[in-house]
């Protein structure tokens, strides 16, 4: 992330993620990977951490993440996915620890961009056997993990120049591009919030002449806050 490109790029991510953590609460928020990226700066939970699979603060696998369930109120994934042997699996693994109405934050490079189409990309794919993850993809995954997403942006349209001053005389692509080009940017933001089934009633019977009706049983949902544990 040292060349013009890299930084150009990581500044768009951070403002977004700036943005997106300053006003969110609860207790525990983790940060999976992609450390050159401050995901949680802005936010003002008491306990927040950087979890990475070589470093950091908490040190752990993505794929088996040492938190019991339903236990973290906020979870930032910046490109974590896409070095993922299975990243279903993992996101599977965020919603897992995510608390009902928890908040997840990802970052991803689009396929569907001049990005994703520069031949480096093609190489780095190539080299990982791994494929990017296009949004509408994403999308569909998290909606099957009873996700709602509740926002996503696209940003980064310049093309992926080496050289600084090339990529500053095509700034104007940025200006345009969200009208022009909306889904063709170089990165998405999404956000998404984990959604549980509401109470439903049961046991409901049928009322008639001098029959009273049964008195109606709620059901909460099994999901209950844990205490969150370091590994």
């Amino acid at each position: 992330m040292e060349s013009p490109r890299g930084r150009y790029l990581l500044a768009w991510e951070q403002a977004r993620l700036d943005q997106a953590v300053a006003d969110l609460f609860g207790f525990h928020a983790v940060q999976l990977g992609w450390p050159a990226l401050e995901g949680l700066r802005a936010n003002r939970m008491p306990n927040r951490w950087l979890a990475d699979e070589s470093a950091g603060d908490l040190h752990c696998s993505f794929d088996a993440l040492p938190f019991s369930n339903d236990s973290l109120d906020l979870l930032v994934l910046p490109h974590t996915l896409e070095t993922a042997p299975d990243p279903h699996h993992r996101l599977a693994e965020a919603a897992r620890v995510l608390r009902p109405e928890g908040r997840l934050l990802l970052l991803g490079l689009n396929p569907a961009s001049l990005w994703g189409l520069h031949p480096q990309q093609w190489r780095d794919n190539r080299a990982t056997g791994r494929e990017r993850i296009g949004y509408r993809r994403l999308r569909d995954w998290l909606r099957l993990l009873s996700f709602d997403v509740t926002q996503a942006q696209f940003g980064c349209y310049r093309p992926p120049w080496s050289r600084a001053p090339w990529l500053e005389a095509w700034q104007f692509m940025d200006r345009h591009g969200p009208t022009w080009w909306p889904v063709f940017g170089a990165v998405y933001f999404i956000q998404a919030v984990k959604r549980v089934h509401g109470m439903r009633l049961v046991g409901l019977a049928r009322s008639g002449p001098g029959r009273r009706p049964a008195a109606a049983v709620a059901l909460p949902s099994r999901s209950s806050r844990e205490g969150i544990r370091k590994s």
